[in-house]
């Protein structure tokens, strides 16, 4: 990836919209404009988990006016992320459709864990590197993530289903708050730390709890402004705003130093996370950051600006997990790339991650590797990948051997292009030897591609000559809007 002078990030959260820009200086950050706003948008899940038009409406005006600060940036420059109400939203691909055309630039939607890895990173580069392992702890408006680290490195990571938001609406409808509904809220809190709860997450397995994000900061503030903190949460404060909440029957009634009005109707249910976490986890105080994942984001960015892609990294793990043959792999892949015409970097990375991963499936059964291989890749947590990106590469790894027949993909579909090339990268890599192989030439034009061999070389290689002619066959009777041909 080309170097950017400016960066910036966009974290759509279940509760509010974040962007954040940074000046790049070397390996450094330096944050510029932050601009946040509360969008609700896990509040406007329905029943049927589709997000309702008044939410939607609140995103996409949101979105536009990020769009005004954006403008004039380079894509590569700009990451966006979504999480916890777009993964489980119905109708999310529709509403992305729309969000992607107001911000101007694509959006991904990120695993749990995924969110955890990026909240870790802006975290841990917002406080001073210590030696002791560290908790970290974000809630947001529809999950909680909860990461185990050390220094810049998260160690463990788990996202939970529950958020200040979802909790806020399920527990105190309007705004209502009893003793019996926060005791409610909390046991369903308990329920699902429990998850985590044990000789990792325990206070056992770290040194220093740290929050970050909108809740644990509207909860720092409270303590420290009404005198149960220097500015950490505590337990004894956390107890103090429960009674408090409960005697007042309402947040509407909550007028308390620290508490901002966007914040005011979802603290009822952070705090009932927050008050589970701490007795669950034995928090008896945490520290608050000012980093999160809009910064992760950031520096996630950065790391592929400085040729440090965390994709890469995972790639290279999963090859080393599941003892993939390196040597063939690069093989693939160098043939593969070499016949792929465009110059798009995308579409370059994608080919070479699922020509060095097309064999991961072997490790499981070598009858259908290539569907064992696209299962993997769709359901594993795989650091640094969206959830297109992984779903997009276990495409080209399922469809990169045996027949095309079964795919759904359009004609026109950018994927075409690329499973060809990955498929002849297998193709003229079957003796799986070092021997160099034929000089090759792809050349498409509107679809139809031809392939170009010594005619020599086919006459003395005559079992990849078969393969080849059948390759054709089988390009020929798929529905795909390329169809290969030897020159």
């Amino acid at each position: 990836m080309q170097p950017y002078p400016t960066l910036a990030a966009i974290d759509l959260g279940s509760n509010s919209f974040h962007l954040q820009v940074g000046r790049v200086e070397g390996e450094q950050l330096f944050y510029l404009d932050a601009i946040k706003e509360s969008v609700r948008l896990a509040g406007g899940l329905n029943a049927n988990k589709k997000l309702d038009a008044a939410s939607q409406r609140r995103a996409l005006n949101c979105l536009a006016r990020f769009a005004e600060r954006l403008r004039g940036m380079p894509a590569g420059a700009v990451r966006a992320v979504g999480t916890s109400a777009l993964r489980v939203a119905r109708n999310a691909p529709e509403f992305l459709e729309k969000a992607r055309a107001a911000l101007g630039f694509e959006i991904e939607i990120v695993a749990g864990r995924e969110e955890a890895r990026l909240i870790y990173l802006g975290v841990s580069h917002s406080l001073p590197l210590i030696p002791q392992t560290r908790l970290v702890v974000d809630i947001g408006g529809g999950s909680t993530e909860c990461i185990i680290g050390d220094g810049y490195e998260p160690r463990d990571r788990e996202s939970l289903r529950m958020g200040c938001v979802l909790f806020s609406n399920r527990f105190f409808p309007e705004g209502r708050i009893d003793r019996a509904a926060m005791k409610a809220a909390e046991v369903a809190a308990r329920i699902e730390t429990r998850i985590v709860a044990g000789p990792v997450f325990g206070r056992g397995g770290w040194v220093e709890a740290v929050g970050s994000s909108g809740t644990a900061r509207a909860l720092g503030e409270l303590c420290r402004l009404n005198g149960h903190s220097d500015g950490a949460i505590t337990l004894e404060g956390l107890r103090w705003l429960r009674e408090h909440l409960v005697k007042l029957g309402s947040v509407d009634l909550l007028d308390l130093p620290g508490l901002k009005p966007d914040r005011r109707p979802v603290i009822s249910g952070g705090l009932a996370i927050m008050l589970a976490i701490f007795e669950e986890l034995g928090v008896e105080r945490m520290n608050v950051a000012q980093g999160a994942m809009r910064e992760g984001i950031l520096w996630d960015l950065l790391g592929r600006v400085h040729d440090r892609d965390m994709r890469d990294v995972s790639v290279s793990q999963f090859q080393r997990r599941y003892q993939v043959d390196m040597a063939q792999a690069l093989r693939v892949e160098t043939l593969a790339l070499g016949l792929f015409q465009p110059e798009e970097t995308e579409a370059r990375q994608r080919l070479a991650w699922a020509a060095r991963l097309h064999e991961i499936g072997i490790s499981i059964a070598h009858s259908g590797f290539h569907k064992h291989g696209a299962y993997i890749l769709e359901n594993a947590d795989m650091p640094g990948f969206s959830r297109r990106d992984q779903a997009f590469i276990a495409l080209l790894v399922r469809a990169g051997h045996g027949s095309l027949g079964k795919l759904t993909l359009a004609p026109d579909a950018d994927a075409w292009p690329l499973i060809l090339c990955l498929r002849l990268g297998q193709l003229f890599n079957m003796s799986r030897s070092d021997a160099a192989p034929p000089p090759l030439a792809l050349r498409c034009d509107n679809g139809a591609c031809r392939l170009s061999v010594p005619a020599d070389w086919l006459k003395d290689n005559s079992l990849t000559r078969v393969a080849l002619e059948e390759e054709v066959r089988e390009w020929a009777k798929a529905t795909a809007g390329v169809r290969l041909e030897l020159a």
